[in-house]
């Protein structure tokens, strides 16, 4: 999926549309391998810190959790513009083992775990160069709009 099919599936908008592109997207499998260029010029960048820029960690929740919404979107064969949306309500099990800074690659994957009444469950991780920054259940809630 290339940036403008993203955008038919998540509601978010710069400086909030946290997934550049998605590199596979296995329906029977269900996973999704996605990716976000992170660059110095990030607005978050000019506080966070500003002589050692750092990605907020909430953000790298944010993406994994934006990837994960794309497969819920997918599997459910649904879109926003169809009325309804994934809605971020918990993390279990999250771990953060390095800092993401600007020139990084952003690797997301994102394995649908569960869901049960509208409230679906994910085991996400995040990864640089091959060696995992974030890891954790990523858990939504689908919503009729």
């Amino acid at each position: 999926m290339d940036i403008n099919e993203i955008k038919e599936y998540l509601p978010h908008r710069y400086p909030f549309l946290l997934v550049d592109r998605v590199v596979e997207l296995d329906l029977e499998g269900k996973h999704i391998r996605a990716y976000k260029n992170v660059s110095v010029n990030e607005p978050f960048f000019n506080g966070h810190f500003p002589q050692h820029p750092i990605m907020p960690g909430v953000l790298i929740i944010e993406a994994m959790a934006q990837a994960a919404g794309l497969l819920g979107f997918k599997m459910m064969g649904v879109q926003p513009s169809d009325g309804t949306l994934y809605y971020f309500v918990g993390s279990d099990k999250l771990r953060f083992r390095q800092p993401v800074v600007p020139g990084d690659q952003l690797q997301l994957e994102a394995r649908y775990l569960s869901d049960r009444r509208g409230i679906w469950k994910f085991a996400c991780r995040a990864v640089v160069d091959g060696k995992e920054v974030c890891s954790g259940e990523i858990i939504c809630a689908e919503r009729r709009v």
